[in-house]
This record gives structure tokens, C-alpha cells and sequence, in this order.
């Protein structure tokens, strides 16, 4: 499936030199956008149709890039931007920076080590990763190897019980939050999938689901039905109060774009909200999170922390969804990049240049600290 040749372990900061960590060195990507080809050249067809892909006409998945595009910023000068502070807390934890790595299922595909490596490139930059329900490694497992604050997503299973464990078991391991996934009823209509026939290789399975058997674990992405049998289409805003109260951490709810929804799941009590469209994978034509997150912003009206995804490349993304009212980010696609480009160097890497680039965004904004970034920072459109 893949044309990795690097030994399991090998590839960690500091170690042994790896092929895929040499090939990073030689093509030195200086931006997230660079990654993408050296992984690329790495990845299968299946694997890279897997996460390159959108839904249908891939109108959204477009659209989330080039609505930062259309943003413009506002510097201001004669400012003293001599220390740079990009601090937060959220949820009562302390970040030292408001980026994090979003949820990803089957990351063994892009890597030997898959979930591993990420939670350990993360670790080594100082990020959260948020552990994908579909991981091809067990919670455990990654918790053991990471050095940083892990966040668990869950997508909800019809069996309670089920969910209610999953839950526990991540709470045990460590996780700090509860994402759950609330956009997802059944599976967008992805079609660089269905071409690749996409489905997980021999020895890959979805590892946290293993007490819900093989039917679960290795079920087919895409049958004549649209309903997908690991995912739960009577989730509803009744199930999502229960698991309120099952859940210890906070818990946040991924695939917010209306401020309508944004509204009742401030009233629901949840501890905050991802707008999300879960990287233009689901629904098709619907609005770039980027765009969706003002009207949100005005519904939550600061009851509860709000954070963005879709479409984040660039230290001056950040800068604009904080300036539309975000409170941090988080990335996918260019992490899983860094990933299948240098295993858990290119996930640091991947992080650290996208940190830096915030730096240099708000110096060069004249916004020393998170604080002062806010809708003067964006250009009059």
C-alpha cells in the first residue's frame, strides 16, 4: 500500500536518520503549501486521494482557501512589537499558542507509525493533537507515546454503552476534551474515494472500535445506501446533553457553521464550538468556515470559546480567523503532509513553520499579543 521503507521508531527527533527524513532535508519545504508534493511522492494513490479530496465538485474544499485569500490585512505601525506573546487559555488549559491538529482517521496510511508519529511530532512542537474516533492505533497507545496534551473526537455510535465507554477510555488515557463530530450523519459524497475504491489495508483497522467487532473496525466506506454503519444519523440535541453528563472534560461540538445551530449549542451548555465544514468533505457548496464565522461570532455573542478550521496555511490565516473572533485553529490536511513527508519531524516541522509565521504576522500587524488582534487588524472590505 505504501512505498515507505523506514523502520518503525526510526524517524524520531534525534534518532537515526530515515529515508523519508533525509528526502525532508533534501527538498527543504519552507511553507505548508511546499509539503504537499514531497508527501506526495511518498503516498499511494489511495492514501493521497484520501486526504486530498473533497466532496463532489470540491466547490467548498476551494473555497475555504480562497476566502483567506480575499481577506486583507490591516498593519499598523510604530508599534513596540519587541516580544511577541501568543499565550491563550481555553477550557481552563494553558496554550502556548492557538494552534492545534485537528482530528484525522487512518493515519497508518500516510506512515509506518501512523497515530504514533503524529502525537510525537506534535509533542516535540508543543501542540494539542485531537485523536481521530477512526484512528488505525488505540488511544492508549498514542497517549503512551505523546509528550503533549492530547483532545479525543468522537463520532457517536448507535450502541450507548459503546459511546459511554469510549468516552471513559479517553478521559483514562489523558485526553483533556471531547470533540464530538455533529456534521456527519452519513458520509459526503466523496468521489476521488469511490474511484480509488478506498478502503483500509490488510492489517489496518479502526482500533478504538475492536469491542464493537470486525463489521465495525474494518466496515466499507461506501456502499449503494448512504447510511454508513459506524456512524450514528439519529444523533440530536438530546443525545448531545447525555453526553454532557457523561463526560468529565469539556466538550466541544465539531461541524458548527449556522449561527442558528451556534445558538442552541450555547443553550445546550457545551464548553465551546468548532466551525467546521469538516474540510469541505461532507456537503458541498456550502460557505468557507472563514466566511461562516462572523455571523457565529455575532450569535455566541462571547458565552462560549469558538475555533476554526478549514483551509488554514499561513502565519496571517491565524491572524484573520482571531480577528473574526476565533479563539485558536486548527489544521489537518497540512500536518498529515508533514506526516507522510518526514514522519514526526515533519509534523514539528510543519507546526513550528506555521508558528513562526504567526510571529512574524503580528509583528509585522503590530499586535504584540493575542489580545490586540481583533476586527481593526483586517482591511475595510
Amino acid at each position: 500500500m505504501m512505498a515507505f521503507s523506514s523502520r518503525p521508531g526510526s524517524e524520531s527527533p534525534g534518532g537515526p536518520s530515515t529515508p523519508e527524513a533525509e528526502a525532508l532535508k533534501s527538498s527543504s519545504p519552507v511553507n505548508l503549501f511546499e509539503y504537499e508534493p514531497v508527501a506526495r511522492e511518498r503516498l499511494s494513490q489511495i492514501a493521497y486521494d484520501y486526504i486530498v479530496g473533497g466532496a463532489a465538485d470540491e466547490i467548498t474544499l476551494r473555497r475555504n482557501r480562497e476566502r483567506f485569500d480575499g481577506i486583507l490585512l490591516k498593519p499598523r505601525v510604530l508599534v513596540n512589537v519587541s516580544k511577541i506573546d501568543t499565550r491563550l487559555e481555553l477550557f481552563g488549559q494553558q496554550f502556548d499558542f492557538p494552534i492545534l491538529l485537528a482530528p484525522a482517521a487512518y493515519q497508518k496510511i500516510m506512515h509506518p507509525e501512523g497515530e504514533l508519529a503524529a502525537a510525537r511530532g506534535a509533542g516535540a512542537a508543543g501542540a494539542t493533537l485531537v485523536v481521530s474516533t477512526f484512528a488505525t492505533t488505540a488511544i492508549e497507545d498514542i497517549a503512551r507515546s505523546a509528550t503533549a496534551r492530547l483532545w479525543f473526537q468522537i463520532y457517536v455510535q448507535r450502541d450507548r454503552a459503546f459511546t459511554r465507554d469510549l468516552i471513559q477510555r479517553a478521559e483514562a488515557a489523558g485526553c483533556q476534551a471531547l470533540m464530538i463530530t455533529v456534521d456527519t450523519p452519513i458520509l459526503g459524497l466523496r468521489e476521488r474515494e469511490k474511484r480509488s475504491s478506498f478502503t483500509l489495508p490488510p492489517g489496518m483497522e479502526r482500533e478504538n472500535l475492536k469491542m464493537l467487532g470486525s463489521e465495525a473496525t474494518r466496515a466499507e466506506h461506501f456502499k449503494e445506501s448512504a447510511m454508513y454503519s459506524i456512524l450514528d444519523p439519529t444523533l440530536d440535541w438530546d443525545r448531545i446533553g447525555w453526553m454532557r453528563s457523561v463526560a468529565r472534560v469539556p466538550v466541544i461540538l465539531k461541524g458548527i457553521l449556522t449561527p442558528e445551530d451556534a445558538r442552541l449549542a450555547a443553550e445546550q451548555g457545551v464548553s465551546g464550538i468548532l466551525v467546521s465544514n469538516h474540510g469541505g468533505r461532507n456537503l458541498d457548496t456550502v460557505p468557507a468556515t472563514i466566511e461562516a464565522l462572523p455571523a457565529v461570532v455575532e450569535a455566541i455573542e462571547d458565552r462560549i470559546p469558538i475555533l476554526l478550521d478549514g483551509g488554514v496555511r499561513r502565519g496571517t490565516d491565524v491572524v484573520k480567523a482571531l480577528g473574526l473572533g476565533a479563539r485558536a485553529v486548527l489544521i489537518g490536511r497540512p500536518y498529515l503532509w508533514g506526516l507522510a513527508a518526514g514522519g514526526s519531524a515533519g509534523v514539528q516541522r510543519v507546526v513550528e513553520l506555521l508558528r513562526a509565521e504567526l510571529v512574524g504576522a503580528m509583528t509585522l500587524c503590530g499586535t504584540p499579543t493575542l489580545a490586540h488582534i481583533n476586527r481593526n487588524v483586517l482591511w475595510p472590505s
